[in-house]
């Protein structure tokens, strides 16, 4: 019961926090049996719910030692489906048992449950797969040997990929792999029960990989990134703003530069300076590169210029309502999460759980306020809550689209002043997409 009330409650704030879950091939994940799910782990907790909510049925989860340090903290998560373990980077918690917490996954197996573990072992936001530790081919080979072969367990990789992890309404997809069975090592690990395990962990990673976007350092992704950031743009002629085109400019661009990294050097230095260049003159001129992609018309950007302030000077008291009913507990909010936490990894899931808590009592509160001044039918009080939540959606939105009028109106200042330097950008921006783009 408490499972099925949190995961409806935190299935809540994560739809609010992304602004669209993509899941592939969710299918996979909806065939009966035992099942140990693997994935990626960039985004701590975060990660843990999106997989509760894509799986149907009630899961499980293997869990660091560290968060059952108490008896009432034992009580709440093994209700709720978390079987803790001692990792050899942590210090050892009194109470937590490796020996029963593995006996308790091998019985849930064989009852035909689902169980979550995450082979890297730590959380960091990043997007290279990092080492998977051995533990789960053990537990899934060991499980088969306890039932002759004849379980049936199968062990399905999911690759998470967030666009930004930590980013309010952002987006996340979830590709979910072929299901990867564990009785071609069994024979193996009856006799080397660790050649065994590292074979079927290579398998894992194999796996993993092929649903992941991958650089093989943090320089990579970190210029990778960038390059999106300058490159990617709506205006582009075949473009749209759907998760996974965005999804497959990231795999060009990443694909790109690890061969780059490997193949000339002398060409990364070249994109590094390009970056640099752009970054730079877009800073100075406080435009955004992406307004580069369209056919510039005086007329015509003055005519949607105006159009837009027309629009926001309309939506002006509907975004005021918002900002106020909501500025409270977003401020609060985005004061608190690097105040408590200082690994970017937890901002969004802190997030999540700080705003289920603070804007409820927010709302609470004005309707508490409003009531004793104009009494109102519950009907109404309903609609005015309703009316405060798509208020401070709309409020993000607008300010965001305030943003986007500021620097449009700035590239028209620029195309009409600062021509020149204007088409400087464009020449770097148009040298830099021939190299990533590139068929050589």
């Amino acid at each position: 019961m408490l499972y099925r009330l949190l995961k409806l409650i935190i299935g809540l704030g994560i739809k609010l926090y992304y602004r669209k879950i993509k899941v592939n091939n969710a299918h996979v994940l909806e065939k009966s049996g035992p099942k140990i799910i693997i994935a990626n782990h960039p985004n701590t907790l975060m990660d843990a719910w999106l997989l509760t909510q894509i799986c149907k049925e009630p899961i499980f989860y293997m869990a660091k030692g560290t968060f059952f340090n108490s008896p009432l903290k034992r009580l709440i998560l093994n209700s709720l489906g978390l079987i803790p373990v001692n990792r050899a980077v942590d210090s050892k918690i009194s109470g937590v048992s490796n020996e029963d917490s593995f006996s308790k996954c091998y019985e849930l197996l064989e009852k035909g449950k689902s169980l979550v573990i995450f082979p890297e072992g730590n959380s960091f936001q990043e997007r290279m797969l990092r080492k998977l530790k051995s533990g789960t081919a053990r537990i899934a080979l060991e499980t088969e040997k306890r039932n002759d072969g004849k379980l049936g367990l199968l062990i399905v990789p999911v690759g998470l990929i967030y666009l930004e992890a930590s980013k309010f309404r952002s987006a996340v997809v979830a590709n979910v792999g072929e299901p990867i069975s564990p009785l071609t090592y069994l024979e193996m690990f009856k006799s080397d029960s660790l050649k065994a395990a590292r074979k079927l962990t290579e398998e894992f990673k194999n796996g993993l990989s092929q649903l992941l976007i991958n650089s093989d350092s943090k320089e990579q992704e970190t210029l990778a990134d960038q390059v999106i950031e300058l490159l990617a743009s709506p205006y582009k002629r075949g473009s749209s703003n759907e998760v996974e085109d965005e999804i497959d400019e990231m795999k060009t661009v990443y694909n790109r530069l690890n061969q780059l990294y490997s193949t000339d050097i002398q060409l990364i230095e070249r994109v590094k300076k390009l970056v640099w260049l752009i970054n730079w003159q877009t800073e100075k001129l406080e435009i955004n590169a992406k307004f580069l992609d369209r056919n510039f018309r005086f007329s015509m950007f003055f005519r949607q210029l105006l159009q837009s302030i027309i629009g926001m000077i309309i939506g002006l008291p509907l975004f005021l309502f918002g900002y106020i009913h909501n500025i409270l507990p977003f401020r609060l909010t985005d004061v608190l999460v690097p105040k408590i936490v200082s690994d970017v990894e937890y901002y969004a899931p802190l997030a999540v759980l700080i705003g289920l808590i603070v804007y409820p009592l927010n709302y609470l509160m004005f309707g508490y306020i409003v009531n004793v001044y104009i009494p109102l039918e519950w009907y109404w009080e309903l609609v005015y809550l309703i009316s405060m939540m798509l208020g401070g959606l709309f409020a993000y939105y607008y300010y965001h689209y305030y943003h986007h009028i500021s620097l449009k109106l700035n590239f028209i200042f620029s195309m009409r002043n600062e021509i020149d330097a204007v088409n400087s950008i464009k020449e770097k921006r148009n040298e830099l997409r021939s190299i990533i783009y590139s068929e050589n």
